[in-house]
C-alpha cells in the first residue's frame, strides 16, 4: 500500500489494471448471470425467483466490502497520513453506495414472492438500509470538506465510526429471529444444490472486478482534476 502512495506510481499501476479488471469482470459477470437465467434450473421452493440471487449476493457483498474499504482508507489517512487514503475513501463511497441499493432493490423483489411483502424491519434489512444512508452521508460529507480544501480527516473518522455497522449485518441473522434466511454459505459448505451454485462464484468475482475498475477510475479522474487544478493556479501566479 504505502509502495502505491506516490500519485505517479499509482497511477502506473492503475491504469492497466482498470483495464484487465473491466474486461475480466465483464465477462465473468457475463458468463455467471447467463448461466443463472439460462442453465442453472428453478428451485424446488422458489422457482424462478431463486434466480435474483446471482445478483443480490453479490450487490450486498460488495455494499458491506465497500464500507470495509472506507475504513481501511480512514484508518490509513488519520494514523499514517497516506496521500491516497482520501480519494480512494471519496471513490469508494459512490461504488459501494450503488451496490448496498442494488442489494435493497433485489432483496425487496426476491422477498415479496418468498415472503409475502417487499419490506421488513428485520434486523439484516434494517441494518443494511441503514449502511446505505451511512454512505450518502460520507459522500455529503467528504464533498463538504473537499470543496472548503479540508484534509477529509472529519469523513475519515466518519468512515471508521461507521464500520461499526458491519458485524451488525452479518451477525443479525444470528441474534434476532429474523425473516431473512441465515448464512447458506460457509467455510465448512453451502447449503445451496451444486446446480445452483456454480454461477454465484463467477458474478460474485464479476462485480468485485468491475467495482475495482469504477473505483481506480474515479481516483484517476480526481487525480487528473488535481493536475488540472495545480497548472492552473501555477498559471494564474
Amino acid at each position: 500500500m504505502h509502495r502505491l502512495a506516490n500519485p505517479a506510481r499509482f497511477l502506473r499501476f492503475a491504469r492497466p489494471a482498470t483495464r484487465w479488471a473491466f474486461l475480466f469482470g465483464a465477462l465473468l459477470t457475463s458468463v455467471g448471470i447467463l448461466g443463472g437465467l439460462f442453465i442453472t434450473p428453478p428451485d424446488y421452493l422458489q422457482g424462478e425467483t431463486v434466480r435474483i440471487l446471482y445478483i443480490h449476493v453479490p450487490a450486498a457483498w460488495l455494499g458491506m466490502v465497500g464500507w470495509g474499504g472506507i475504513a481501511a482508507a480512514s484508518f490509513s489517512q488519520i494514523v499514517w497520513r497516506h496521500p491516497l487514503a482520501a480519494i480512494a475513501g471519496r471513490a469508494t463511497a459512490p461504488a459501494g453506495a450503488t451496490f448496498a441499493a442494488a442489494c435493497l432493490v433485489t432483496g425487496s423483489i426476491w422477498g415479496r414472492p418468498t415472503w409475502g411483502t417487499w419490506w421488513e424491519w428485520d434486523g439484516r434489512l434494517t441494518s443494511m438500509l441503514i449502511l446505505f444512508f451511512l454512505y450518502l452521508g460520507y459522500i455529503a460529507l467528504a464533498a463538504a470538506e473537499k470543496e472548503r480544501g479540508g484534509e477529509g480527516r472529519m469523513a475519515a473518522i466518519f468512515g471508521l465510526a461507521g464500520a461499526i455497522n458491519l458485524p451488525i449485518i452479518h451477525y443479525s441473522v444470528l441474534w434476532w429471529r429474523t425473516l431473512h434466511q441465515g448464512q447458506s454459505i460457509g467455510l465448512t459448505g453451502s447449503s445451496i444444490a451444486p446446480s445452483l451454485l456454480w454461477p454465484l462464484p463467477l458474478t460474485t468475482l464479476g462485480f468485485t472486478l468491475l467495482f475495482t475498475a469504477a473505483i481506480l477510475m474515479r481516483m484517476r479522474a480526481e487525480l487528473a482534476e488535481q493536475r488540472v487544478e495545480a497548472r492552473l493556479r501555477r498559471a494564474m501566479a
